[in-house]
């Protein structure tokens, strides 16, 4: 697996703890929720989520490189690259079964992630993806080539950033930076090949989402062999940010159902590099754009 720059002052950067931000430790916890944010988001979307979990679930956020405290890395352009990292990173956590969620971009990101813990015998519990047609429908697209008007126009279309941040010149510099570099992710991704994994998927779709129609939504059913389920809300493409209670109702329903099945390894046993070498897992009970934000 790709890792990022192996320090940043003297500190491994492709860690857990520098990756997957928890805002509410629970050592606890029976299972671990690992959310992936929208493009030019940043963990800190997440934050308000553990009070509406259990406390038998541990929430876990993704910090990409290049966006909030980690503004001093580089950016990933590539998102194959970015899921490297992130499935490694992920590898400490997963001494309990994790679930992964992702928004936008953040689905793609997630799905790529579950595929690389699919393919090491580390299966999630389920992957549920949101606002994002399945990785067969995603186009590519020209905004990260744009001019900084037309990359500004864009994010203002998507209302995806306060207007209090895109009005101050120095946050809006580094908004347009990290948004640059999120929408090369989404715009230049292209499948490779792999077996499609039998992983439990549920999509979630805001009604009034102009980016994933219920019949792209649809499609992440030929994204694996596994159950899929579907769930639609009120609201925009940012209905969780709108409304999150509804969202995490039905993430908890799912956590709940997932943790009480029999979990079984996928793969061969895999370990990581030496620097994260973990045991494998016994086994447990338990439009269409590619646009990124």
């Amino acid at each position: 697996m790709a890792r990022d720059a192996p320090d940043l002052g003297g500190r491994r950067v492709n860690t857990a703890a520098h990756w997957y931000r928890c805002p509410v430790p629970r050592p606890d916890a029976r299972a671990r929720l690992v959310c992936f944010p929208h493009g030019g988001g940043s963990a800190s979307a997440y934050w308000g989520w553990p009070g509406l979990l259990p406390d038998t679930v541990e929430l876990r956020a993704a910090q990409y490189p290049g966006h909030a405290d980690r503004i001093g890395e580089p950016a990933h352009t590539d998102l194959h690259a970015l899921a490297d990292a992130a499935a490694e990173a992920l590898l400490p956590l997963l001494d309990r079964p994790v679930a992964l969620y992702g928004h936008s971009l953040g689905a793609l990101v997630a799905h790529e992630t579950a595929l690389r813990l699919v393919a090491a015998g580390h299966a999630p519990m389920r992957l549920t993806v949101s606002g994002m047609p399945p990785p067969h429908r995603v186009r590519p697209g020209t905004v990260h080539l744009g001019t900084d008007a037309e990359l500004l126009a864009e994010l203002r279309r998507l209302e995806g950033v306060p207007d209090e941040v895109l009005a101050h010149p120095d946050l809006l510099d580094l908004v347009l930076r990290t948004a640059r570099a999120d929408y090369a992710l989404a715009e230049t991704y292209t499948r490779r090949p792999r077996p499609v994994p039998a992983l439990p998927v549920t999509v979630h779709r805001g009604l009034a989402d102009p980016e994933l129609t219920a019949e792209e939504a649809a499609g992440w059913a030929l994204a694996t062999t596994g159950d899929v389920r579907h769930r639609t809300f009120r609201g925009g493409h940012f209905h969780l940010a709108e409304e999150p209670a509804p969202v995490l109702l039905e993430l908890v329903d799912d956590l709940v159902s997932d943790m009480s099945a029999p979990r079984r390894r996928t793969g061969p046993a895999w370990t990581g590099t030496a620097a994260h070498a973990v045991p494998a897992q016994p086994t447990r009970p338990a439009r269409a754009t590619g646009r990124p934000s």
